[in-house]
């Protein structure tokens, strides 16, 4: 079941008296969106579904002939790229001593643990210990499903069985000789849902008035599906003066007139566990398109790493984009900063209040809210289930 959302019933539903009143899918009539949370418990408890795919590390982080490690949800892991062939990923622990393998030595199509050793394969399996006959070999470590794409290097956490009928992500605009690609990405310290939020919710555009001027949103519509939600955005300025990166991004210089008020629609969309923003004119494509995923790190994901794939399409002169580019990635850091620094306030205040506690009423969020609960993982019970069974 999907479900438009107009600019009107959104605005209807955000001054009623239940503005938390959302289509649930799963059940096809209208339910609080707090109920359905609560199927999964406290949504910043709820885990990141593992059978999807999920960048871990840039591929310029790895050379030809290394082994590094990285993370998934507490998950250890050790990418090994051959001299020749592809990378491969194992589970960055040596079954004999729970040595990292990612301090190990590639040889050849395997790595082998500083330790005492023992090689490992492709497929996980041990194939070598240098004091044992070959007869004799111990079991091996995980493997997961691995893949480059775009620049970034990719494994399945989940289900290997899942990982060939899984569909692998649009990196956006990234192959796109159109466009030029600035692909950025640092550790945050929140949970996942946070960096989801922050990124739907258009009217957020307060905090970045220092950087970006006065401007003021207005909610055009979107979607609401199972596993999709999306929300178009036009904006007007109302102060302050366009910001240099902007210009570079539109490719002209806007005042605050009528002109240019709502001439652009701005789209975001989270289909899970990804997201997406784009910025268009018309039929015209897309003067940027943004992709972007928030891989957890920790075991109870409090921190997540962001790899974001920010393109931006080349006007008629293309190399004036590339002389701008150094201030249009400054432009750019300083908001992905006040970002990151709001949401971690928000993770804090989690911490201190030991739960969620946020009194959401735009009706878009309470949706974004609703599908992260339903695709993700539950770590909690009910809370009437912990009452009767207590």
């Amino acid at each position: 079941m999907s479900q438009t959302i107009s600019a009107s019933s959104a605005a209807a539903e955000s001054t009623s008296p239940n503005p938390d009143r959302v289509i649930d899918p799963n059940i096809g009539e209208y339910s609080p969106v707090e109920d359905v949370i609560r199927k999964s418990g406290d949504l910043r408890r709820v885990l990141s579904n593992p059978d999807y795919w999920y960048p871990v590390a840039w591929s310029r982080e790895l050379k030809r002939g290394k082994t590094i490690g990285t993370r998934y949800a507490g998950q250890p892991i050790a990418l090994i790229r051959p001299m020749d062939g592809n990378v491969f990923a194992l589970e960055d622990r040596c079954a004999h001593r729970q040595v990292p393998l990612s301090l190990g030595k590639v040889s050849g199509e395997a790595v082998q643990c500083c330790y005492h050793g023992w090689a490992y394969g492709r497929s996980g399996r041990c194939i070598d210990v240098p004091y044992l006959g070959k007869g004799k070999l111990p079991n091996g470590v995980r493997t997961y499903p691995c893949r480059e794409e775009g620049g970034l290097i990719f494994i399945f956490p989940g289900d290997p069985a899942k990982a060939e009928s899984t569909p692998f992500p649009q990196l956006g605009s990234v192959g796109n000789p159109e466009y030029k690609t600035r692909r950025f990405g640092e550790t945050v310290s929140c949970h996942y849902s946070f960096m989801h939020e922050n990124l739907m919710d258009m009217n957020h555009q307060f905090m970045h008035m220092k950087q970006m001027g006065q401007m003021k949103p207005r909610f055009l519509g979107g979607r609401d599906e199972p596993t999709l939600v999306e929300a178009r955005y036009s904006f007007a300025r109302t102060g302050g003066k366009q910001p240099w990166g902007e210009t570079f991004i539109f490719g002209e210089r806007r005042d605050a007139s009528e002109k240019y008020a709502h001439k652009d629609v701005m789209t975001i969309r989270t289909e899970y566990p990804y997201q997406t923003l784009r910025i268009a004119t018309g039929d015209e494509p897309p003067v940027m398109d943004l992709w972007i995923v928030y891989v957890p790190q920790d075991a109870e994901q409090k921190t997540c790493r962001v790899f974001g794939l920010l393109s931006i399409r080349r006007p008629k002169a293309k190399l004036v984009l590339d002389i701008a580019w150094p201030f249009l990635v400054a432009f750019t850091e300083r908001i992905f900063k006040e970002d990151r620094d709001i949401v971690e306030l928000e993770q804090a205040a989690w911490n201190e209040q030991g739960g969620d506690r946020n009194q959401e009423v735009f009706p878009v969020i309470n949706m974004l809210r609703r599908l992260l609960a339903r695709c993700g993982v539950p770590t909690d019970k009910p809370a009437d289930d912990q009452v009767s069974s207590s």
